[in-house]
């Protein structure tokens, strides 16, 4: 019986003719009831197995959907590190995070970001920038060039977007603007010529101007190249300029109290993160001694500053989060271009201004981007 056939089964085998002897009926009967039996386990085999198989198409039909929203509800881990305080990075902060949900980022949902802020004390962050390391974080933005530097000392491997660097190649980060080739890329806010325009904006503005105090951090990435776009500026304005090394917070007062002993007419800042993380004492200071003072970004000015010129830092955090899609969906960071800035704003305190007993020429207010009154 062990070549029974679909057929065996599908027709009567009982058939026998009259000249059948009894003992050939009954090893019939036997052989049929047996052909009988092994043809119902077989149909019920195949019953089963077909029974299997439309399980198995079911259970894909369920679970497969569950499956593949598992697999696309993947949640990202960002990381974000500056040196400034939550607060004075707040409104950078959330031009990030609403760019982010423009492009589908939903934070709780398919991203988390993991901010560290150093709040002015720089050195805490290589501290901090280890700590996103260790949490495995898919990508680190930085806020400015120190942040940078912390983050590239802390890991060659995770993916570093730059949201606000004077001279990225310059400072070692990347191997050239074109061609990052390494794990860092992002927007640089290089444009040395900004700090000549400042001088410039100033000598409309202070009658008379000779003397000019520059504020800045000589350790920030860049500032060489700055200073030297400065003298050369001062040079062709006739100008003398006194640098203030403002190396940590308390260094603020201090550089005002030189300034005023060297009787400057007019102050201006060079890109510091601890000056950005002090902004309102350095405003603050500056209507205290009724000093005219232009920034090098528009916060000063909403913290109550006369005014800036300079890259507008909020476009900066817009575009970095095209570099943080492309880096989640695979992209590598040496095959990214470093950017440069594209937009630049003058922004005037009219309040302020008149504060200080300072009358600002209709021709300059004609140019701003941004007037508050």
């Amino acid at each position: 019986m062990t070549g029974l056939s679909i057929l065996d089964c599908r027709f009567s085998i009982g058939q026998k003719t009259h000249e059948t002897i009894s003992l050939h009926r009954v090893s019939d009967s036997f052989f049929n009831n047996r052909k009988s039996k092994t043809c119902t386990e077989r149909r019920r085999n195949i019953e089963n197995r077909k029974w299997v198989a439309l399980s198995v198409i079911v259970f894909q039909f369920v679970i497969g959907p569950v499956a593949n929203a598992q697999q696309s509800a993947k949640v990202s881990l960002i990381g974000y590190l500056t040196g400034e305080s939550p607060s004075s990075i707040a409104a950078r902060m959330e031009t990030f995070r609403q760019t982010l949900r423009e492009r589908g980022y939903i934070e709780g949902k398919n991203i988390v970001i993991e901010s560290r802020y150093a709040e002015g004390k720089l050195n805490r962050l290589t501290g901090l920038a280890t700590e996103l390391v260790r949490l495995r974080v898919e990508v680190i933005v930085t806020a400015g060039p120190q942040s940078t530097r912390a983050a590239k000392e802390a890991t060659s491997m995770i993916p570093i977007i730059m949201t606000n660097d004077p001279d990225p190649a310059g400072d070692g980060f990347v191997a050239s603007l074109a061609r990052p080739g390494g794990n860092i890329t992002g927007l640089a806010n290089f444009a040395p010529e900004l700090s000549g325009k400042r001088l410039e904006i100033l000598r409309e503005i202070v009658f008379k101007l000779s003397r000019v105090a520059v504020l800045g951090t000589s350790t920030n990435p860049g500032y060489a190249q700055v200073a030297r776009e400065n003298e050369r500026a001062a040079k062709a304005f006739k100008l003398q300029l006194q640098y203030l090394d403002v190396l940590d917070s308390k260094d603020i007062e201090t550089a005002f109290g030189a300034a005023n002993r060297w009787r400057a007419d007019a102050l201006l800042t060079l890109t510091s993160g601890i000056l950005s993380a002090q902004r309102t004492q350095t405003v603050e200071l500056a209507a205290k001694n009724r000093l005219p003072m232009i920034f090098h970004d528009d916060r000063f000015v909403e913290a109550g500053g006369l005014m800036a010129y300079g890259v507008n830092v909020f476009d900066l955090d817009r575009r970095a989060v095209t570099y943080v899609d492309k880096i989640l969906k695979g992209a590598k960071p040496a095959d990214l271009s470093v950017e440069r800035p594209t937009k630049f704003e003058l922004v005037i305190n009219l309040k302020t201004a008149k504060q200080i007993g300072l009358t600002i020429p209709p021709n300059v207010l004609a140019r701003a981007d941004k007037v508050l009154k």
